[in-house]
């Protein structure tokens, strides 16, 4: 039998690594479409008083020539300590992009923010948390109740976002509105009534936030993941002497009580993963890069929960 010469073999080999590396696509995981459609300003109470209409408008992301009929949505809100920011932020463009691509409905919302200084009053950022909590909840029924416009799955919602954002999902999923008009003063006449109106979602993404009480977490089962930078003194990922118990604390915490997690550290890192955080100016490329890092870590952290079972 004659034997294959080396210039065979070599076009053989080559032809097994490059098929070896070439991996298929997986929606929700990977980018598989490479257009995004975009709506701005839509609204999501639209009986909301004239004052505070700009406060419950939301831009759509979706991936242009998706015809799924059942996509999954995640709810991005925005960082700016309860004061500042918007559906427009810098991050929540990326982010909102980013999953487009990946096959998800987008929905970047504003909510209504404090006309005080919570930065430096921690009882007036936990009442504004408080209402930002009740707005995130009236879009959550807005989505489900108009899921077959948007083409979305009810039953997979994500509440996503960046500091005061991802402070936002972590107490409209683990805790009740009596527990937050407890803890925040805030008198709530439906607290006695509804006293199990936590927001039925399922997941979390929590960029670099935190969560007011973490005994709340028994509350529920609903994924989350974390990202977080280790040199955080914003929201400080694992102190609890402020009041906020930070993205490892929320980890430690959701082991022991063996709710479905994940945690992705930026070694080195500030508060909104810069290496000094600025929030006077926007994020340079290398801080971008990073928060499509986190992207890509929730990312395959919701592929392997709630669609590889699918395939």
């Amino acid at each position: 039998m004659q034997k294959p010469s080396i210039f065979t073999l070599i076009i053989l080999v080559t032809a097994l690594t490059v098929k070896a590396q070439i991996q298929p696509a997986h929606q929700y995981k990977d980018h598989v479409f490479p257009n995004v459609d975009l709506k701005q300003n839509l609204s999501y109470n639209p009986f909301a008083p004239l004052a505070d209409k700009e406060s419950y408008l939301f831009d759509l992301y979706q991936p242009k020539s998706d015809h799924s009929r059942a996509r999954p949505l995640i709810i991005w809100m925005h960082g700016g300590g309860f004061k500042y920011g918007s559906k427009t932020a810098q991050g929540i463009q990326i982010w909102s992009r980013d999953f487009a691509q990946r096959g998800y409905v987008c929905a970047a919302i504003n909510y209504r923010l404090s006309k005080k200084n919570p930065a430096f009053h921690f009882n007036e950022l936990q009442k504004s948390c408080y209402y930002a909590v009740q707005d995130v909840k009236t879009a959550i029924e807005y989505f489900k109740q108009h899921h077959t416009e948007y083409n979305i799955d009810p039953n997979k919602i994500i509440l996503a976002g960046n500091s005061a954002g991802a402070i936002i999902a972590l107490q409209a999923a683990y805790s009740s509105n009596a527990e937050l008009s407890r803890r925040t003063g805030v008198a709530d006449s439906t607290a006695t009534l509804k006293p199990d109106d936590r927001a039925r979602i399922a997941g979390i993404i929590n960029f670099w936030g935190g969560i007011f009480d973490i005994r709340w977490l028994k509350n529920a089962r609903v994924p989350i993941v974390s990202a977080y930078g280790s040199n955080d003194h914003i929201v400080k990922p694992a102190q609890t002497d402020t009041g906020m118990y930070g993205s490892i604390s929320v980890h430690e915490k959701a082991n022991e009580l063996k709710i479905t997690n994940g945690i992705k550290a930026f070694n080195g890192f500030g508060h909104e993963l810069q290496k000094h955080f600025n929030p006077l100016f926007g994020a340079g490329n290398p801080t971008q890069k990073r928060w499509l890092e986190a992207a890509q870590f929730a990312a395959d952290f919701y592929y392997d929960i709630l669609f590889k079972k699918q395939e």
